[in-house]
């Protein structure tokens, strides 16, 4: 860990500068304000000491634009002797420590570990509540990796984001991450769906509301923006927000208060949105059941999360991270017949039913090996109604029979008693038509 030390003194610099050196501390140091912000390196520099006295860029604002890029940098400020009102101010800026001059070398080499050493805490407790935020997103498909390039570009801005997409495919992911890496990682992440809660009551729920404010309302309520001051709110199916609460939020986008319900005066919030909906908003807007003020506003980064049948790179990875989440201690291996059939399902409930078979294949497994047996029987493929697609001209319920066989023992790599299982026939019904045909096993699996 290194310290940046800024001050336009040369000859106190270098003395500084020196004695922290000998005492084994790592130190880069800068003649001026304006270089000192341009050296500043947030992964190298773990504390900042700056003169707060210096020309064209002093001292506060360096103090500033540190605090910007890296909130968890302590900043210690050397002062001028006599000018304990200037410290003051600085500390009331968000100053860690000063430091007065002239300043011995024990008390500077003091305040510098002090500071190091916060420095540490600072950066384990932001890196505790990321880990608390954040879940991992599994992605090996280049349309995902693409997703979270945007993402990470974008969670340090406080610009608003939409995230839209179909149920299931893992859009409150995509809004942890980008809290997780914002600059708000250390403020709170506060959740809430729009279509759970009665419109009656959503105003309430989201501005809080004054004591005696309605009938129930014994005690006062903050509500979530006020609960996410300082972080994030995500604002899941925004598109089922009521015309009037939507003139509401548009207010708080506006202005940054809250009217809480029954309450005299707006209360100012600091929150940055994230919306996220599963419907067309842009047809709303068209259709008049969205405002077309609020889309724009919320809008202004739109991360479009694909669903699982248009990213199927995926669904390996995913499912082995299922099944180790609900493994239980235990190593699962996924098959290959099984990540096969997986391959083939049209995840119409996308990640979210994704995580629920491999749940069920967890859950289900008495070895170490999930088991293509224990697969939902919902998950037959849809594969004849492909076929007839391909052939205008039709085809016979002979020839019908035989292709989706011999599809289906391809699929399971010959395995009869997997590919009777998912055709829903005894073994032995199936084996007979396997010779009827005349149809081929690879592998010649039992």
């Amino acid at each position: 860990m290194a310290i940046l030390f800024i001050d336009d003194d040369d000859t106190g610099r270098d003395v500084a500068v020196y004695n922290l050196r000998k005492a084994g501390l790592e130190v880069d140091d800068a003649a001026n304000g304006a270089a000192g912000l341009a050296r500043f390196d947030p992964d190298r520099h773990q504390v900042v000491i700056t003169d707060l006295k210096m020309p064209e860029v002093d001292g506060m604002q360096v103090l500033e634009r540190v605090h910007t890029l890296a909130p968890e940098v302590p900043v210690v400020v050397i002062t001028a002797f006599g000018s304990i009102d200037r410290a003051v101010a600085a500390m009331r800026r968000g100053a860690w420590d000063f430091v007065e001059k002239p300043f011995s070398r024990d008390q500077l080499e003091l305040t510098a570990r002090r500071a190091l050493e916060a420095s540490r805490l600072r950066r384990d407790n932001r890196r505790l509540r990321v880990q608390a935020v954040e879940r991992p997103i599994h992605a090996d498909s280049a349309a995902m990796k693409e997703v979270l390039d945007l993402v990470d570009r974008v969670a340090p801005t406080d610009a608003t984001v939409m995230v839209t997409g179909e149920s299931g495919v893992g859009k409150e992911l995509v809004a942890r991450r980008l809290h997780a890496r914002s600059l708000r990682a250390t403020g709170p992440f506060v959740a809430l769906s729009c279509s759970t809660i009665p419109t009656e009551l959503l105003e309430a729920e989201l501005f809080g509301h004054a004591k005696g404010a309605f009938t129930g309302a014994i005690r006062a309520r903050e509500g979530r923006f006020r609960k996410a001051s300082g972080g994030t709110l995500f604002l899941d199916e925004i598109g089922e927000m009521a015309a009037d609460l939507q003139v509401k939020l548009l207010r708080v986008l506006q202005e940054g208060v809250v009217d809480p319900v029954g309450a005299d005066e707006p209360v100012t919030v600091d929150v940055r949105i994230i919306a996220a909906t599963n419907r067309r908003l842009d047809e709303m807007v068209a259709e008049g059941t969205f405002r077309e003020d609020l889309y724009y506003r919320l809008n202004v980064i739109r991360i479009e999360v694909p669903p699982l049948r248009e990213r199927r790179e995926d669904i390996g990875v995913l499912a082995r991270a299922f099944l180790a989440e609900f493994g239980g201690g235990r190593e699962l291996v996924l098959p290959k017949e099984v990540e096969a059939a997986l391959l083939e399902r049209p995840w119409r409930g996308n990640v979210r039913e994704l995580r629920n078979v491999c749940e069920r294949l967890a859950i289900l497994c008495p070895g170490d090996r999930v088991r293509l047996e224990d697969f939902p029987r919902d998950a037959i493929p849809q594969g004849a109604s492909r076929w007839l697609d391909l052939l205008p001209e039709g085809i016979s319920l002979i020839d019908l029979e035989a292709q989706v066989i011999q599809h289906t023992l391809d699929r399971y790599r010959g395995n009869v008693t997997h590919a009777a299982q998912a055709l829903g026939v005894p073994r032995h019904v199936l084996a007979y038509r396997i010779e009827k045909y005349g149809l081929k096993r690879e592998g010649r699996h039992p």
